[in-house]
């Protein structure tokens, strides 16, 4: 490559693309451009991205036309995140691809900015003053982004409507669930044709019977994490505890498998599963699965699987592994592309900064996959025309 400035041409470049796909969604120029230089901010190396740095990165005499973008003007986020939805589906949309349900925290001071209160924030794994966004990312062979977000409304806020309003939170806006949440994100992504294979999440969304009931009915595939005290339908039991299908297992049904890489290296665990059938369909299993811990084999995970009938065993394993690919999200959107680097406090301006940013890490991610398909054309040896392979011409 040319080094940091072929760099930054590339991705400015890419993003003048991204851009053009929803510029007709702003009315006038101001905003059109405004949104361009804060989408080229986010991404570019600043040490804080607030309104003043993003102003002076763009050039602009002060932050006002920024504010303004995020704060005042009239634009719909919703309509522009259906663009860069439609982005990623063009470029890394994979019929076996994996959406992924998850949460992150935001630290704010202070109770003004909408949806803030003391939570519990599985950022910091600690109870913290702030905002949570209920995400959901699209994990391919190819990359891995987030297509779809929601600030989660504490009761206290959805139950004092005058200070909703103050926040920019409309009156229709009541409370609603994080699995709520999950489901309408889910549902969203069927309803624009997202093409994908699998659904995962933690246990604090798989562990709802409903959600994954929701699911089976639709025919959606899934691995969802729960916790040990989940039920599920036996041949023994209407409400057999999941932790009680696995102590009596044979030893051979262990399986020590790798999960994906982690930060410290390969997750290798022991992996087992038993067949349930809390509801039947014809070409269909429904799996318990138990992943235990090498070092410390009293430590199980669980998971309930809804799959093909001739779905093994490493598929979902795999499937179960790569809830993961959504904290990388979050690591890489806060880390590269401000995700939680904002000053904004009402409603619409949470929902118009995370939708820019998640815009700059689909761009990031696009270029990354394109990237990964140059090095692997550079590296694989030269075939014949009569035996290439069929994605030699992808």
């Amino acid at each position: 490559m040319g080094g940091d400035l072929a760099d930054v041409r590339l991705w400015a470049g890419e993003l003048d693309v991204l851009h053009e796909r929803f510029v007709h969604r702003f009315n006038r120029e101001e905003p059109r451009q405004s949104a361009l230089a804060y989408m080229r901010g986010l991404i570019a190396p600043l040490q804080r991205k607030n309104g003043w740095t993003l102003a002076e990165q763009a050039g602009h005499a002060g932050p006002d036309r920024i504010h303004r973008l995020l704060n005042r003007i009239e634009w719909d986020a919703d309509d522009v995140l259906d663009d860069v939805r439609d982005y990623v589906v063009e470029h890394l949309g994979d019929s076996g691809a994996v959406l992924i349900v998850d949460d992150t925290g935001f630290l704010k001071k202070g109770i003004r900015s909408a949806g803030v209160q003391r939570q519990y924030s599985g950022t910091t794994g600690r109870t913290e003053n702030c905002q949570i966004g209920v995400f959901l990312a699209c994990a391919t062979d190819r990359g891995r982004t987030l297509i779809d977000r929601r600030l989660y409304l504490p009761a206290s806020w959805t139950n004092d409507r005058d200070r909703c309003r103050r926040a920019g939170i409309d009156d229709t806006v009541g409370f609603e669930t994080k699995v709520a949440m999950a489901k309408a994100m889910v549902r969203q992504a069927i309803a624009e044709k997202v093409p994908f294979g699998w659904v995962t999440a933690d246990a604090a969304y798989g562990y709802s019977k409903g959600w994954r009931f929701e699911l089976e009915q639709a025919d959606v595939f899934h691995v969802m994490a729960t916790t040990r005290h989940d039920t599920v339908v036996t041949r023994w039991a209407l409400d057999h505890p999941v932790h009680e299908l696995f102590p009596g297992l044979p030893r051979q049904k262990w399986k020590r498998r790798s999960c994906g890489e982690g930060a410290h290296g390969r997750r290798v665990y022991d992996w087992a599963r038993v067949e349930v059938r809390p509801w039947h369909r014809e070409g269909r299993r429904h799996w318990v699965l138990a992943r235990r811990s090498v070092s410390r084999p009293e430590e199980i995970s669980y998971y309930i699987a809804y799959c093909p009938a001739d779905t093994t065993l490493d598929e979902l394993i795999r499937i179960a592994g790569s809830r993961w690919a959504v904290e990388e999200c979050f690591q890489s959107a806060k880390q590269e592309c401000g995700l939680d680097d904002y000053q904004v406090r009402r409603y619409p301006g949470w929902h118009r900064h995370m939708t820019l940013a998640m815009a700059a890490h689909a761009c990031l991610t696009v270029l990354r996959a394109r990237q990964l398909d140059t090095d692997k054309a550079e590296t694989d040896p030269p075939s014949s025309s009569t035996s290439a392979s069929p994605r030699s011409d992808a």
